[in-house]
């Protein structure tokens, strides 16, 4: 399975502040994350205009909330968003899960069954909602490298 058939994240409340702070909500999360976005913009070519306060104060969610965009026409998916979230509030074990399902093309589904879990813990772990153990980060590694030479 793709990571594509599972659910995306979406998000609730957007809005840009003057120091390049994103407050974001996210659906099932009552905690509001305050996402620094000046590095992350200055990173990328495609978000530089968004450097002018004026453009990144017009923060507005995209359909669905799948998204933040402004009116220049660039848009941010709520999955960066979330991992910018995550990484900047200390879960880089949720991060690090994020990054293999997504490096994997992993569903929910599909990475519980590789790693043996349960689909809900697997979406615990994937929204950061609980953190990820130790022995369920070894886990995702031992598959990968066990993916690797059963392709070889």
């Amino acid at each position: 399975m793709r990571i594509s058939e599972g659910k995306l994240p979406r998000i609730t409340m957007a809005v840009g502040q003057t120091d390049y702070r994103l407050v974001v909500r996210f659906v099932k999360s009552r905690k509001v994350f305050f996402v620094l976005m000046r590095e992350f913009i200055r990173r990328s070519k495609a978000l530089k205009p968004l450097l002018d306060k004026r453009t990144f104060l017009q923060a507005a969610l995209g359909e669905g909330g799948h998204s933040v965009v402004w009116p220049n026409g660039i848009d941010l998916g709520a999955d960066s968003i979330r991992e910018l979230a995550l990484e900047q509030n200390g879960r880089d074990d949720a991060v690090e899960f994020m990054r293999w399902r997504w490096r994997n093309q992993l569903s929910l589904s599909a990475a519980a069954e590789a790693i043996g879990i349960s689909r809900r813990q697997a979406a615990y772990y994937a929204s950061g909602e609980h953190s990820v153990p130790r022995h369920i980060l070894l886990a995702c590694k031992g598959w990968e490298v066990e993916q690797q030479h059963a392709a070889a």
